[in-house]
């Protein structure tokens, strides 16, 4: 696997075209940071850490609203192929409000709108609505 990142999207979407109530995922520090940030959102339900044998899993349940899952769109902007970087002055509304960019910024990991009132740019990870 190239893109770990990509790949937890991938599983996210893929879980909730079948209305799955959880899914696991393989556990890293930047992929926590950003279901931390969905679950702030509200976009996802809880986040769970634990060892299976000797690889460590992180546990999602997802939220459904009306049989539809909350997230209508989890898209990868920048690859491990093509890096996308962003000023804090370009950042701009997604879906008029209702989403929002995941930066990776030297402050961490956070959604485009409180980069933006810091007044801090980073890498654009991905696309949330």
């Amino acid at each position: 696997m190239t893109d770990p990142i990509a790949d937890m999207f991938s599983r996210i979407r893929n879980a909730q075209a079948v209305k799955k109530p959880r899914i696991l995922i393989p556990h890293s520090k930047i992929k926590y940071s950003i279901l931390q940030l969905l679950k702030e959102s509200d976009f996802i339900g809880e986040i769970k850490k634990f060892r299976k044998k000797t690889s460590r899993i992180i546990e999602v349940k997802l939220k459904y609203e009306d049989g539809v899952g909350k997230i209508s769109e989890l898209e990868r902007i920048s690859k491990p192929s093509r890096r996308l970087y962003i000023k804090a002055k370009d950042v701009r509304p997604v879906k008029r409000g209702f989403g929002f960019l995941i930066l990776s910024t030297p402050k961490g990991i956070m959604k485009s709108t409180e980069a933006r009132k810091q007044n801090i740019g980073g890498e654009i990870i991905g696309k949330v609505w």
